[in-house]
């Protein structure tokens, strides 16, 4: 198997981008989460995956309560579907807190002032309530919890960690326990087990070292979830790695698509070679700053970027930044994946 060509194309037919959803809640079911610290990216990445959507029906879909917005692995925010959170936080949530704990001291941040703000939240949210970010702060504030600096944001968090709050909407938020009524109950090693096949039937070809980078698993946990999925999962070897993967996954037709930045094509694996060669990554990542820009994706393999210019109500022109010259096939696939992002968004979509 070449490493550079089949596994980039079987990890884009995984990740639901050529094998296109039903629906938005359908496609975050069919990768188990995926990075939405960029919300607008988070929707044109359910877009792609759902034929006929529009920004609006994806939020219509979060707001409805299929999908949830949260901070269940590496510290960052990703849409789950709602029925998956809480089996999600109880494998990983109890970790991510102990990691925060050095810098939660730093703000000044106790044990106390997590039990406070819990006991605040609860009561501004309870009977079925929604509040704004902002106005989660000021319960922060008349509990006698500055939400200054990082602290407002490290308290929510933390909240949304341990299962007390999720994010109902862009910028609504409110009691887990009372916005997902039905929630999957897992633990132990069926948890586990849920996990790693749900991640390798999303993303795979992946190894479990992706695995337990993208989870915020301990490697021995997610060797021990891969191992319980058992036969449910193909293995395959290539330059001496084991790949998990769907089995009969069939690579993914050539064309052309515009992922946002953020997107799981990038961000679901340690190693990203298969689909970005190395040269290339500080144009992805400018600077190594942790900013992933929106990429260019041909035939499998990205081959530079794109980003929004010039914006009005009417119109928005879109940069790109190849990494070298398209050919005329990939320029067309290109104007056909914006016609697409235009019917997303609304708005007339132009070339810089």
């Amino acid at each position: 198997m070449s490493r550079t060509a089949d596994l980039a194309a079987l990890r884009l037919t995984a990740l639901g981008i050529p094998r296109a959803s039903a629906s938005a809640v359908d496609a975050v079911r069919g990768l188990l989460a995926l990075q939405a610290q960029d919300y607008p990216g988070a929707l044109w990445a359910l877009g792609l995956r759902a034929p006929g959507s529009t920004t609006a029906t994806i939020e219509a879909a979060h707001a409805g309560g299929g999908i949830v917005r949260s901070w269940p692995m590496r510290g960052t925010l990703h849409l789950v579907a709602a029925e998956d959170l809480g089996w999600m936080l109880g494998l990983t949530g109890p970790r991510m807190v102990r990691a925060a704990e050095g810098r939660r001291r730093q703000l000044g941040l106790d044990a106390d002032d997590f039990v406070r703000a819990e006991r605040a939240v609860r009561g501004a949210l309870s009977g079925g309530r929604h509040l704004s970010r902002a106005e989660l702060f000021a319960e922060f504030g008349a509990a006698g919890i500055p939400p200054d600096g990082q602290r407002g944001i490290h308290t929510l968090g933390q909240l949304a960690q341990t299962g007390v709050v999720v994010q109902s909407g862009r910028d609504r938020w409110a009691l887990l326990e009372e916005w997902v009524t039905t929630p999957r109950t897992l633990s132990g090693e069926e948890a586990l087990r849920e996990f790693a096949l749900r991640y390798m039937l999303g993303h795979g070809p992946a190894t479990a070292k992706d695995f337990a980078w993208w989870s915020s698993l301990t490697l021995t946990d997610a060797r021990a979830g891969l191992a319980a999925a058992g036969d449910a999962l193909e293995r395959i070897e290539v330059d001496g790695e084991t790949y998990f993967l769907r089995p009969g996954l069939e690579p993914a037709p050539r064309g052309v698509h515009l992922l946002p930045g953020f997107d799981e094509f990038v961000l679901g694996y340690t190693d990203r070679t298969p689909q970005l060669a190395r040269e290339h990554w500080l144009t992805i990542v400018p600077g190594g700053n942790g900013v992933f820009l929106p990429t260019i994706v041909v035939d499998g393999r990205i081959a530079g970027t794109w980003k929004r210019r010039k914006a009005t109500t009417k119109l928005i022109t879109i940069e790109l930044t190849p990494f070298g010259s398209l050919t005329a096939t990939a320029a067309r696939g290109v104007r056909t994946a914006l016609d697409r992002y235009a019917e997303f968004i609304g708005v007339e979509v132009a070339i810089a």
